[in-house]
C-alpha cells in the first residue's frame, strides 16, 4: 500500500505533536518512525497542527532526514497532519 491509497486515516498509528516544541517534536518523530518500523506498520499519521508552522517545519525537516521514510505528504482534507510511508 502507498500513501496515495489510504482512505481512512483514523485507523492508522498516530503521533499527536500538539504542545511540542521543535526539538522534542524531532525526537518524538524519529522514535515514532523507529518503533513503527519494528512493529511492521508501513503507513503512519503525524498530527503537527496548523498554528505558526514551527512544528510543521520541524516535522518536514525530521522526515526529510530520516532514512526510514520513503515519502510523506499532507492529508488531502487536513493540512494539520501528514501521512508517512515507512521503509520496512
Amino acid at each position: 500500500m502507498t500513501i496515495n491509497e489510504v482512505v481512512f486515516v483514523d485507523s492508522l498509528p498516530k503521533l499527536d505533536l500538539h504542545g511540542f516544541d521543535r526539538d522534542s517534536a524531532r525526537v518524538a518523530i524519529n522514535d515514532f518512525i523507529r518503533d513503527n518500523k519494528k512493529m511492521g506498520n508501513e503507513i503512519v499519521l503525524i498530527v503537527h497542527g496548523i498554528g505558526t508552522g514551527i512544528v510543521r517545519e520541524a516535522s518536514v525537516n525530521a522526515l526529510n532526514h530520516n532514512k526510514d521514510v520513503i515519502e510523506f505528504k499532507s492529508v488531502y482534507n487536513n493540512r494539520g497532519c501528514m501521512l508517512v510511508q515507512i521503509k520496512l
